[in-house]
């Protein structure tokens, strides 16, 4: 049987692998960014009700109106342009979705996208489905910065879009004003589309405050905003989305997405519009609480012999794992990987998979800890009793 070249150009997700991995063996997941805590109980009544009352068909393929309603309040603010739930505002099975429609619509055969590396490995199979060019820029540890001479380096004739995550998975970086001024720079010098990755806006570390690069004036026309709900309110099973565009961007995405999923799921999107009802003080304590798990994540590396930079935003941790005092802190990232879940019990990441280009990523793994305090310490006595005694 023929199958198509696309698929021939990358595999399923080494992150799911290694939750697979992490279920087969009965190892702390630490791989995957999801939560194993609660979600907030209002948020689920929200769902329940939404069941019972039978919002249980399609909604409007753009998404529940409630919910457009209240992120078009959210981004009118944050943008600094009148975002209409009705024109401006699409809700998606995940951000995931999100990505490839956005792409999609502003990708032609052959266009380039540029892809900051170490990157989300949904990226550039996003780009390859929309028979697009994905051109990695590997920005290196431990600090990770942009730079306008790397952009610069990256662009062809053939740019078209580039894509940026912030807060930034897995590095944890938030890009300050200087990388943000490169990639305005670039953006604009090129006639670039901007789509941008701000799933993780609502968990920053020391007082910083998310910046949307689609409310800088200059970007404001040419940005393609994404997001969602599933990481801050620790529903990231329930895929909820969303995109927000100006009307040019927003007609050639709608179509997609209708021929891609229709909708995504009515009564979840209830309890989505319940969550931004949220007040203030819901984020404030979710801030806190990422705050001791960073501080307690950091901890349990330092004491096992890893080395890693506390994260800016979002909840991963990259750790170099090459002054481990062990045989294994010669193998490269995914044999690595694989003996920490197998052999201590703990799942991480291989540093090179956020890569596409060789050479970059040794001797790096991942950690998540988006997790309760206990399934931290529990992972912390298995490093412990694995490399710590080894």
């Amino acid at each position: 049987m023929q199958t198509s070249l696309r698929v021939t150009q990358f595999r399923e997700s080494v992150i799911r692998d290694m939750t697979r991995l992490a279920l087969q063996h009965n190892a702390i997941n630490l791989s995957q960014g999801f939560p194993d805590f609660g979600t907030e109980q209002a948020i689920v009544e929200a769902a329940v009700t939404a069941v019972r009352d039978g919002l249980n068909q399609y909604t409007i393929t753009w998404g529940y109106p409630p919910l457009r309603q209240k992120l078009a309040e959210l981004y009118s603010e944050r943008l600094g342009w009148a975002v209409h739930p009705d024109h401006h505002v699409t809700v998606t099975c995940g951000v995931t979705e999100a990505i490839v429609i956005a792409m999609m619509a502003v990708l032609n055969p052959g266009d380039e996208v540029i892809i900051l590396e170490p990157a989300h490995d949904n990226f550039r199979p996003a780009a390859i489905m929309a028979s697009a060019v994905p051109v990695a820029i590997p920005l290196t540890p431990p600090d990770y910065r942009i730079t306008p001479e790397m952009l610069a380096t990256a662009v062809t004739s053939h740019t078209r879009a580039l894509l940026l995550n912030t807060p930034h998975n897995p590095t944890g970086r938030v890009w300050d004003a200087a990388e943000l001024q490169a990639i305005t720079d670039i953006v604009l010098k090129h006639d670039l589309v901007l789509i941008t990755d701000e799933i993780y806006d609502r968990i920053l570390y020391d007082g910083r405050s998310h910046l949307s690069p689609g409310s800088l004036p200059a970007l404001r026309d040419r940005t393609i905003t994404i997001s969602g709900l599933g990481k801050t309110f620790a529903v990231t099973g329930w895929r909820l989305g969303y995109v927000v565009a100006p009307d040019e961007l927003m007609s050639a995405i709608r179509p997609l997405h209708d021929f891609t999923s229709i909708c995504a799921p009515t009564p979840l999107q209830a309890a989505g519009a319940a969550a931004l009802s949220l007040p203030p003080s819901f984020y404030e304590a979710t801030t806190a609480a990422y705050h001791e798990r960073r501080a307690l994540m950091m901890a349990i590396l330092e004491n096992s012999g890893f080395h890693a930079t506390p994260p800016q935003g979002a909840y991963y941790i990259m750790a170099d794992y090459r002054r481990l005092p062990i045989p294994q802190a010669q193998l490269p990232p995914m044999a690595f990987a694989r003996w920490l879940t197998t052999e201590a019990g703990v799942a991480v990441v291989p540093g090179d998979s956020f890569y596409s280009l060789p050479g970059f990523g040794d001797g790096l793994v991942r950690f998540a800890f988006p997790k309760k305090r206990e399934t931290l310490e529990e992972a912390a006595r298995r490093l412990a009793g694995r490399l710590i005694q080894s």
